[in-house]
């Protein structure tokens, strides 16, 4: 490996400090942790060997420009989002986007045009951004600098990002989709994963290779398509919103995932989808839970969502449980600590790491959980009300409202009052208030919902949980 051979051969007078002599962890590693010496390379002008690891990630996933990202997707859309959309201009988003998209929105002091996507009233979580949402939107702010989603969603719901990209190239409005959870779709012949955002054309795609990849927290990549964002503005940003000092062993790993899918990721993924193919069909055999299917259909809706198959939505709803509960017992009782908890639904995240013995472990955890729980009858499902998404009513920017002065307002006096802070539930990280934003019975609703459900709601201003952080009157 190169970065190995250069750390070898030279006297590191230079950070880190640790000199790759002083070593606090045999497990870490130390000797690969350089700086941009002569023939490592610079990331932020990248001529070398780092120039050439980034075409090989282009070459694989079939973008026109790829960068590393060492500070996990949220720098790749913080640049993505302020390279394509000028200061102070519209752009349309998604409402579920990621917190770092409306931390986007702050630092650009853009105006918002929100695209509200529907929900799926039996597992409660947001179906896909369509095509005629998209052209709507476009249709009402032609002026819009941008358009910005996510797709894959935490829960693994795929948007038709081809329709999509349509609409956007015809407008002449650039694409940029947030596919932190998505990095490895499309990437083989019959795998069972439908084509990711860069196949399907959007113009900016940021990917967390952390998240279903074998590759290390916090690793990333921004690709680029077509030619309606300036590649130098996206450099431009990526110099304002990455690191100066990127690490070289999470590089490396990027670099290193990339080989080896490159040598192995057919037989890998191959693997992957005989083991999910095998776990879908056992747990067709569950009455009280509810795995939402590989096609995305479920009992209530028959309308298919298109779907991340490696995500393993699991609803708890007909047994009673919460999915705080059902994750608990998961964790204590059969040693499985599953991604994430929300409402009556656990989610167990998997990849081409994962065994054959993994999923058939938690198959059998289900199965013994079903048994013990029994039918529950279909009535069951009316006694949960499934909430909507609350409407947005903005009275200004978050740019603006984030400097303005705010006060603590307990939570049932700051209805009609303006929002002054983020207040969301992680994971996933989606804002279910933001600054600026007028507050509503509907936001109240959705906060308490979400902490009767074992979820803790992060207020980024206000210390005090019972309250919500108001502009002054």
């Amino acid at each position: 490996m190169e970065v190995e051979r250069l750390a070898a051969r030279t006297v590191p007078m230079h950070m880190p400090g640790h000199k790759r002599m002083l070593q606090p962890s045999d497990a870490l590693p130390y000797d690969w942790d350089i700086t941009e010496i002569e023939g490592a390379d610079d990331l932020h002008d990248a001529h070398g060997i780092l120039a050439e690891a980034m075409e090989r990630a282009a070459d694989l996933w079939g973008a026109r420009r790829t960068w590393f990202l060492v500070g996990g997707s949220t720098c790749g859309i913080l640049a993505a989002i302020r390279a394509a959309a000028p200061f102070g201009s519209e752009i349309i988003a998604a409402r579920n986007c990621h917190r770092s998209v409306f931390h986007a929105i702050e630092l650009g002091g853009y105006k918002v045009h929100w695209i509200i996507p529907d929900r799926d009233r039996e597992y409660e979580i947001c179906k896909a951004v369509t095509p005629e949402q998209v052209e709507a939107s476009v249709k009402s702010h032609p002026g819009s600098s941008a358009v910005i989603l996510t797709s894959p969603t935490y829960e693994g719901v795929i948007s038709d990002i081809r329709g999509i990209s349509d609409i956007c190239t015809e407008a002449g409005i650039p694409l940029i989709v947030d596919e932190a959870h998505g990095a490895h779709l499309g990437l083989f012949e019959d795998d069972g994963f439908p084509d990711g955002a860069v196949k399907c054309g959007a113009d900016l795609v940021v990917q967390s290779l952390h998240k279903t990849l074998p590759a290390l927290t916090q690793t990333a990549v921004l690709h680029l398509q077509g030619n309606l964002v300036d590649e130098k503005e996206v450099e431009r940003q990526l110099g304002i919103f990455e690191t100066s000092s990127p690490s070289y062993p999470l590089m490396i790993s990027i670099d290193s995932c990339v080989g080896l899918l490159r040598e192995e990721g057919a037989e890998l993924f191959g693997r992957w989808k005989e083991n999910l193919d095998r776990f879908y069909k056992d747990s067709e055999i569950f009455g009280s839970i509810r795995v939402l299917s590989e096609n995305g259909r479920n009992r209530r809706n028959k309308e298919p969502l298109v779907r991340d198959r490696s995500k393993i939505l699991i609803s708890f709803r007909n047994g009673n449980m919460k999915g705080s509960r059902a994750a608990q017992i998961l964790r204590s009782r059969y040693g499985i600590e599953t991604e994430m908890s929300s409402g009556m639904n656990v989610l167990a995240m998997t990849g081409p790491g994962d065994s054959e013995e993994n999923l058939r472990g938690l198959f059998e955890a289900l199965r013994s959980m079903d048994i013990v729980l029994g039918s529950s009858v279909e009535e069951d499902l009316k006694k949960r009300e499934t909430p909507e998404i609350p409407k947005v009513r903005t009275a200004c920017s978050i740019l603006e409202a984030v400097n303005q002065p705010c006060e603590d307002t307990p939570l049932r006096e700051s209805v009609g009052r303006i929002c002054g802070e983020y207040l969301y539930a992680y994971p996933p990280g989606i804002p279910i208030l933001a600054p600026g934003e007028y507050i509503t019975a509907q936001h109240l609703k959705a906060i308490l919902r979400a902490e009767a459900d074992g979820n803790s709601v992060h207020h980024t201003h206000s210390d005090d949980r019972r309250t919500i952080a108001c502009l002054e009157e």
